[in-house]
């Protein structure tokens, strides 16, 4: 449900004049500038580095006069809501709702609301999130895409709204993106299966067309074939991000007559659907299959058979999205192009056996 308020010219220039005269009262007051009284009320002391006895006098006089800044005043003034867009594609998924937990809190530093939009792994559902996003003139928006195609984002940002990309960015897309060295990740984890004697290893996918998927993807080939083992097409498997895929994709491979010593499996969704097959079919982990997932979770160390994963920075990537989105709504340089991968670490538990 949404409220929308009206109102007119002469209406919105009342209430400006009269949150300028009070801003001015303030700062006289103190003897201090408008703009810091206005930033130390928006909640932006810290990031303009305003000092703590400053915004403390600042605050004590607002309250003293009873004075709540308007925020609607103030975005019409300054031509800015002071909110953004975030739109991901799965708030179940913990790798996006930590990272979503992430861009919240430093926004509200700065003195930002987040608006949230869940896409449901569906491009249509996507875009319209963005039409919406726009209508409601947020500054600047963040998004994890479905990842099929990302014409629609390139556009966007053409006509002047500050994008930021974060996990599932599109190679040669002139945008600023944040994602994990996922293919580098994956290297290790498929290495460290190798390492333990493992050679017929198994990978379940995610969307086939994403960026990280292929990165993935191609880590585990890589591995593969610095070891001189010949990577089988046959035994990559998967069509989606979703807990379905991994369970239906986990359980036609446990049925083969030749099954695989090991799976890994390339995010953590889709490991909730392994599991799951693994233990319907009676199998154990690590004495019957092998097991090693990308993203670590809560989760992850406290299984019967704690399990071997390859941990993402989900919080430090959703701080380092809000920073290149700040920078580009201030206009602080060109971020055309800027992509950031963070390293990811290999933690190493019980579910790879030696063999």
């Amino acid at each position: 449900m949404y409220l929308l308020a009206i109102f007119d010219k002469h209406e919105t220039q009342i209430m400006v004049k009269k949150q300028q005269t009070t801003l001015k009262c303030i700062a006289d007051t103190l003897g201090i500038s408008v703009s810091t009284v206005s930033r130390v009320l928006s909640g932006q002391a810290k990031r303009y580095r305003i000092g703590k006895k400053t915004e403390g006098a600042v605050l004590s006089e607002a309250n003293r006069l009873d004075f709540s800044p308007n925020q609607l005043a103030r975005s019409l003034r300054l031509k800015k809501t002071h909110t953004l867009g975030l739109v991901i594609p799965d708030i179940s998924n913990p790798f996006f709702a930590s990272m979503a937990r992430s861009v919240e809190m430093d926004a509200r530093k700065s003195g930002y609301a987040v608006f949230l939009c869940d896409t449901e792994e569906r491009t249509d559902i996507e875009i319209e999130s963005l039409r919406l996003m726009q209508g409601r003139k947020v500054d600047g928006i963040i998004i994890s895409p479905v990842g099929q195609f990302g014409d629609h984002l390139t556009k966007l940002h053409k006509a002047g709204l500050p994008v930021v990309i974060v996990d599932r960015y599109f190679p040669g897309m002139s945008l600023p993106f944040v994602t994990s060295d996922n293919f580098n990740g994956a290297l290790d984890g498929v290495t460290h299966l190798i390492e333990n004697g493992h050679q017929h290893i198994a990978c379940i996918q995610g969307l086939p067309e994403s960026a990280p998927n292929i990165d993935r993807v191609n880590g585990y080939k890589a591995a593969l074939s610095e070891h001189g083992i010949k990577p089988e097409e046959s035994l990559i498997i998967g069509d989606s991000f979703s807990e379905q895929n991994g369970y239906v994709s986990a359980k036609r491979l446990l049925k083969r007559t030749k099954r695989p010593t090991a799976i890994f499996s390339v995010g953590n969704v889709l490991t909730l659907g392994v599991l799951r097959a693994i233990a319907e079919q009676g199998f154990k982990i690590p004495d019957d299959i092998s097991l090693v997932s990308f993203d670590e979770q809560p989760y992850s160390a406290i299984l019967s058979t704690p399990m071997t994963t390859i941990a993402q920075q989900n919080e430090k990537m959703g701080q380092i999205a809000v920073s290149l989105l700040f920078r580009q709504i201030e206009n602080t340089g060109n971020l055309d192009c800027e992509g950031i991968k963070l390293p990811t670490q290999l933690i190493k538990r019980k579910s790879v056996k030696g063999i």
